[in-house]
């Protein structure tokens, strides 16, 4: 395949962006199309690690990302009276659990927006409903949308995320649900709230979150075990937890952007079908559990329109799916008891967590701790990439 085609990128979130950026760099003329009815800006904390740096770099962002950071300095975990029960470890990477480059989804993907070439377009309120494969019409796609319109190209990207209507008309995935609900929202920053990532836990399977941002408020995050995947009421789920739990529960009847994740990573066998590719949490979501997310989507279409600038379009894919395979593996597989650890159900775990995480942050094994959180470096360079504009 030529880098001369047309090429429409379903979904405009950080894969759908990276994946437009790079395809207009390297000669296709795209058109991103997007479900919601403008660019979405909102959104949490989200990270730049491992390869997905050095392609912010070959973008040459990497100043306006940390520009946009959230003014986070670190992690600290907190007792049910807001004391430091111990501070999680960083090293001179900007890796560690508050990343060097942190940075809310809406304004990373508005920095990437910014910088896309004029020729790239957006179609806004609109989704895929069908896709024609025969290429009867003289292209090897054909979509339809939601209003009406016909749209063809020599590629369709789908980063539409983990819940994808467009890669369920035409890929089988497996489906993990880990078990752990995750309520996010943002809420009125007070005098209290400090440059760190407050992060509570509870008897019960119950996490409270507090984070800053650079916009004046503040994100919270509730977290839990949950099973069954039946989103409880969330004051019943959190009565006695303690710490600065009522005030986030009080702030998320407020919130405007209170929104709620039942944790779930796809797996999919693969990641291309003709002229058809998964790109981002349609392809491979590893949840926040594993971390990364925002990582792989920078990656992903990075990696996705260097190797179709290559070679021919079944080689690039495969390509493609080589070289970003192992890393998604790696995320993906989460250590043993991982769940048990993180969301203590008795106050006898959660003492035994909190010792833990003295062992875990002392001086010996503070550095082993501390590439925990490099989640996202690859044990290969990146493909080279010439670009023509």
């Amino acid at each position: 395949m030529t880098s001369s085609g047309r090429a429409l990128v379903s979904g405009g979130s950080i894969a759908g962006l990276s994946a437009a950026y790079w395809l207009a760099r390297t000669g296709w003329d795209v058109t991103v199309l997007e479900r919601s009815p403008a660019f979405r800006t909102g959104g949490q904390n989200v990270d730049v690690r491992g390869a997905a740096r050095e392609v912010l770099d070959r973008m040459g962002l990497t100043d306006d990302v940390r520009a946009a950071n959230t003014t986070e300095t670190g992690t600290v975990i907190v007792d049910e009276h807001g004391a430091t029960v111990v501070r999680l470890p960083d090293d001179d990477s900007g890796e560690g659990a508050t990343a060097e480059l942190e940075v809310l989804r809406g304004d990373l993907a508005e920095v990437i927006r910014n910088a896309l070439p004029d020729s790239v377009r957006f179609r806004f309120g609109d989704a895929i409903v069908a896709v024609d494969e025969d290429g009867s019409d003289g292209r090897p796609v054909t979509v339809r949308t939601r209003s009406g319109a016909t749209v063809q190209a020599e590629l369709l990207v789908v980063a539409e995320g983990v819940r994808s209507d467009t890669r369920d008309l035409l890929f089988t995935v497996e489906r993990r649900r880990l078990g752990i609900t995750m309520e996010f929202g943002t809420i009125p920053r007070i005098p209290s709230d400090d440059d760190t990532w407050r992060w509570y836990n509870a008897v019960g399977g119950r996490q409270v979150h507090l984070r800053p941002d650079a916009h004046g408020t503040t994100r919270a995050m509730l977290a839990y075990t949950n099973d069954d995947g039946v989103v409880p009421d969330r004051r019943d789920r959190y009565a006695g937890a303690g710490w600065q739990t009522e005030r986030v529960l009080d702030g998320f009847e407020h919130s405007e952007d209170v929104y709620v994740d039942d944790l779930t990573q796809i797996v999919a066998p693969t990641w291309h079908r003709g002229s058809v590719v998964l790109l981002g949490d349609a392809a491979w979501c590893v949840t926040p559990m594993g971390g990364g997310g925002s990582s792989l989507a920078l990656t992903g279409g990075y990696v996705l329109a260097a190797s179709l600038a290559a070679q021919d379009a079944d080689r690039a894919f495969a390509a493609y799916e080589e070289w970003m395979r192992p890393l998604v593996d790696r995320i993906q597989t989460m250590p043993p008891g991982i769940k048990r650890f993180a969301y203590p159900q008795t106050r006898a775990g959660l003492a035994a967590q909190r010792v833990a995480h003295h062992v875990l942050t002392s001086r010996p094994v503070a550095p082993l701790m501390a590439r925990l959180t490099h989640t996202a470096d690859a044990d290969q360079p990146l493909p080279a990439l010439d670009v023509t504009r």
